[in-house]
C-alpha cells in the first residue's frame, strides 16, 4: 500500500508541478525562440538541472531544515528511510507549523487569482463574481489570517506563527512575481539590448520565482524530500519538453490554469487540516488533482471541439 500511495504521491506532483508551470512555459518558448541556438541548448540542458536540483531539491529541504534546524540535511533527506526515532519525532513535531503556513500560502495564492487575477471564467457565474468584488481580496484573507491564528493559538503557538510565516511569504513572494512579470514583458518586447546570456539567467530567476507555488503545494501531497523532488522533477521535465515542441497547442487549452488554482486550494485546505490534526488520507491530494485537472482538461478540449 505504501507503494501504491508513493507511485499516486509523484504522478500527482508531476502532473501538479506541470500543469502549474504552463504560464512560464509559455513565457519561456516565446523567449527561447529569439535565442540563438547554443543558448537555447544550453537552457533546456543545464537548465534542466537546476531546475530539478536546485530549485525542486534544494527548495523544499531548505523549507523543512529551516523548521527544524536541530536535524542536519542529510537526514531530512532521508528520513523515511532513517532509523533514527529521533528524526521521525521531530519531523512529525514540526510538521503542522509548516503545513500550517504552507495552507496559509497556497489560500491566499488562490484567493488572489480568484479576486484579482484576469482569467478565462471556466466557472463563469463564480469566477465572474468574485472577479467584480476584487476590492475584498484584502479584507478576505486578513479576516481568514485572524481566524486561523485565533484557533491555531488554542493548540500551538509555533503553529500560529507558522500560520504568520505563510501569509509573509506570499506577500513577499507576491512582490517578486510583479517584479517578475515586468522583466517578462522587457524579455518578449526585446527591449533593454540584453545578451542571450542575460536572458538565460532572468529566465531562471522567473522559474525560480514561480516555481515556490509548486514546491509550497507539493508538501499536501508528502513530507518526503526524495518523493518531492522525484515527482517535482518529472513535472518539470514535461514542462521543458512541451517548452520546446508543442507549446501552441497547449495554449489551446485554456482552463489548465483554472484547474491549477483550484487545485492549489483543495492542497491549501488539506495543509491547514492536517496542522489541526484532522487525518486526510494521502491519496486524497493526488486523486483530487487529478478530479480537478482532468475536468478543466476536459472542458478546454469541448470548447476546443465546439469552436
Amino acid at each position: 500500500m505504501d507503494v501504491i500511495i508513493a507511485i499516486l504521491a509523484i504522478a500527482g506532483l508531476a502532473l501538479f508541478e506541470a500543469i502549474s508551470s504552463i504560464d512560464n512555459a509559455v513565457i519561456n518558448a516565446e523567449v527561447l525562440g529569439k535565442m540563438s541556438q547554443k543558448a537555447r541548448r544550453w537552457f533546456l540542458t543545464y537548465g534542466m538541472l537546476i531546475a530539478v536540483f536546485g530549485l525542486r531539491l534544494g527548495l523544499p529541504l531548505a523549507i523543512v531544515w529551516a523548521a527544524n534546524p536541530s536535524i542536519a540535511p542529510m537526514d531530512i533527506l532521508t528520513a523515511a528511510f532513517n532509523s533514527d526515532p529521533s528524526v521521525a519525532e521531530a519531523m512529525e513535531k514540526t510538521a503542522p507549523v509548516l503545513l500550517a503556513g504552507g495552507g496559509v500560502f497556497l489560500i491566499f495564492l488562490f484567493f488572489h487569482w480568484l479576486f484579482l487575477e484576469p482569467k478565462h471564467y471556466g466557472l463563469p457565474k463564480t469566477e465572474e463574481f468574485f472577479m467584480r468584488q476584487g476590492v475584498w481580496f484584502y479584507s478576505t484573507v486578513a479576516l481568514l489570517l485572524a481566524a486561523i491564528i485565533w484557533f491555531a493559538l488554542e493548540i500551538d503557538a509555533m503553529m500560529a506563527f507558522g500560520a504568520v510565516i505563510g501569509s509573509t511569504a506570499f506577500f513577499i513572494t507576491h512582490g517578486f512575481k510583479q517584479n517578475a512579470e515586468l522583466k517578462e514583458k522587457e524579455l518578449l518586447s526585446g527591449d533593454g539590448g540584453m545578451s542571450d546570456w542575460s536572458k538565460i539567467f532572468y529566465l531562471e530567476v522567473i522559474d525560480g520565482t514561480f516555481s515556490i507555488d509548486g514546491v509550497v503545494g507539493a508538501f499536501a501531497f508528502t513530507m518526503s524530500i526524495p518523493l518531492i523532488m522525484i515527482g517535482s522533477g518529472i513535472g518539470a521535465l514535461i514542462v521543458r519538453q512541451v517548452t520546446i515542441s508543442n507549446i501552441e497547442a497547449v495554449k489551446k487549452y485554456k482552463y489548465l490554469k483554472n484547474g491549477a488554482m483550484y487545485s492549489v486550494f483543495v492542497l491549501g485546505i488539506v495543509m491547514l487540516a492536517d496542522a489541526f490534526g484532522i487525518h486526510v488520507p494521502e491519496y486524497v491530494s493526488p486523486l483530487a488533482t487529478f478530479a480537478i485537472l482532468g475536468y478543466f482538461f476536459w472542458k478546454s478540449r469541448k470548447e476546443m471541439k465546439a469552436a
